[in-house]
């Protein structure tokens, strides 16, 4: 065409296919990776209310379980764990680690703090547990609470010191009141809290059990006897209480439990001790 000239150049047209048919037409991909990742959305927010309605139920259900063997007011706060996703454990029908723990439950006069905790639990209940472990702590003012309820204990001031229960009280010898401290270590003793002396103080002075009864006599004896709590009886049949210590200022209390106590209701009924 000559220089100047106003008509538009026009595009070549495409070579031929070495098959003489036409070339189809790409069609873009990413409308069917949107459809596939709202169907993985979808998916996983389906997994994750089913593992949140399934975790509840477990809970709620442990939950009142527990508060009726046990027999504590309905309002009572009890937490339930459940190790692991739910929904593959129900699947199997067994939990495989169980948490249940409750701040100054009442049992009866005993108060503390407990978790239990049970592994490979049946989930429909036809089949004992696997291995479960209690513990129960209290404090100060526990302890001397429960003290208070034995018979003939002196009215005395208590405190936790690792590893004894101490008590301060005074003797009234003629009108003159002189201040007495004793040390009691706890022991477990088929089903009960067992107090043993372990060191007297006498105004001030470490004495001997001897010595005190020597200076003392009948007096003496209001402070130098073992002191015994049971506790099985607030508690199942199936619990066993294994050790008990003062570690810092509480005293622990460690239990197993029999994995029976599933499926048997004898071992659910409150216990005795010896």
């Amino acid at each position: 065409m000559p220089a100047g000239g106003t008509q538009p150049t026009r595009p070549l047209p495409d070579p031929p296919s070495p098959t003489g048919r036409p070339e189809p037409r790409r069609r873009r991909a990413w409308p069917w990776l949107v459809g596939v990742g709202v169907i993985v959305v979808l998916a996983v927010a389906a997994a994750i209310a089913g593992e949140w309605i399934a975790r509840e139920a477990v809970t709620r259900t442990v939950r009142a379980q527990v508060a009726d063997a046990l027999d504590v007011p309905a309002d009572q706060a009890i937490d339930v764990g459940v190790s692991g996703l739910v929904l593959p454990q129900l699947i199997l029908g067994t939990l495989e680690e169980l948490t249940i723990s409750g701040d100054d439950v009442a049992l009866g006069p005993l108060s503390g703090d407990v978790v239990v905790t049970a592994r490979d639990v049946p989930v429909r209940g036809d089949a004992p547990a696997g291995a479960i472990d209690a513990r129960l702590t209290l404090d100060g003012d526990q302890v001397a609470q429960l003290l208070a309820g034995l018979e003939d204990f002196p009215d005395a001031e208590i405190t936790l010191a690792e590893p004894d229960v101490r008590f301060d009280t005074d003797f009234d010898v003629f009108g003159l009141e002189i201040p007495v401290a004793v040390r009691l270590t706890p022991t477990a003793d088929e089903g009960a809290i067992a107090l043993s002396p372990a060191g007297i103080e006498v105004a001030g002075v470490e004495l001997t059990a001897d010595q005190v009864r020597d200076q003392f006599g009948l007096i003496a004896s209001a402070v130098l006897q073992d002191w015994t709590i049971c506790v099985a009886e607030y508690l199942p049949a199936g619990v066993t209480l294994e050790s008990i210590a003062v570690v810092g200022d509480r005293i622990v209390a460690d239990a197993t439990v029999d994995g029976a106590i599933t499926v048997d209701e004898s071992l659910q009924q409150p216990g005795t001790c010896a």
